[in-house]
C-alpha cells in the first residue's frame, strides 16, 4: 500500500520537476519557451526530406524553415532529438557547429556565455561553459 502511493506521488511530481529543473538558473523568473517542431520523433532529414518544407513553432508562432547546405555528423553520429536540460557533447561546442545567422529564422541572439549549435536540421541554444542544453527548435532547417 505505502509503495503504491509513493509511486504516485513520484509520478505526479515528476512533470513539475523535470520542466523546471536547469531552467531556472539560467532564466530567473522566467517560464520555459513553447518549443515544439512539426515532426516528434520524425525522419533525421527533418519532415519534408526531398519535398516542399513546411513549418516549425518557435514561442508559440510559426516560422518557415531555412534551407541549409547538408549538415555533416561527426564519425560515429546520427541524429537524436536533443531536449531542454540534456548536455551536448564539448565536441559540438565549437565553431564549426555553432549557427550565427539566427535573425535569418526569427529566434534571438544568444546571451553571453550561449550559442546556438545546429545539430543536424535542429537549431539548439547551449551554454558553452556547461554543455546544457537551453532551448531547442526542431525542424528548423531542411
Amino acid at each position: 500500500m505505502l509503495r503504491g502511493v509513493a509511486v504516485a506521488v513520484i509520478i505526479a511530481l515528476a512533470p513539475a520537476l523535470a520542466s523546471a529543473q536547469g531552467y531556472e538558473e539560467h532564466h530567473p523568473g522566467g517560464r520555459p519557451p513553447e518549443v515544439r517542431g512539426p515532426h516528434p520523433g520524425g525522419p533525421p532529414g527533418g519532415p519534408h526530406p526531398g519535398g516542399p518544407p513546411g513549418h516549425f513553432m518557435y514561442h508559440g508562432r510559426p516560422f518557415n524553415p531555412f534551407h541549409a547546405e547538408a549538415f555533416i555528423y561527426p564519425h560515429g553520429w546520427a541524429y537524436r532529438r536533443w531536449a531542454v536540460g540534456a548536455t551536448l557533447p564539448p565536441l559540438f561546442l565549437a565553431p564549426t557547429y555553432y549557427y550565427s545567422n539566427w535573425a535569418a529564422l526569427g529566434v534571438p541572439p544568444p546571451q553571453p556565455g550561449f550559442q546556438w549549435v545546429r545539430y543536424g536540421p535542429d537549431l539548439l541554444l547551449v551554454n558553452v561553459g556547461t554543455g546544457q542544453v537551453a532551448d531547442v527548435v526542431y525542424g528548423a532547417f531542411y
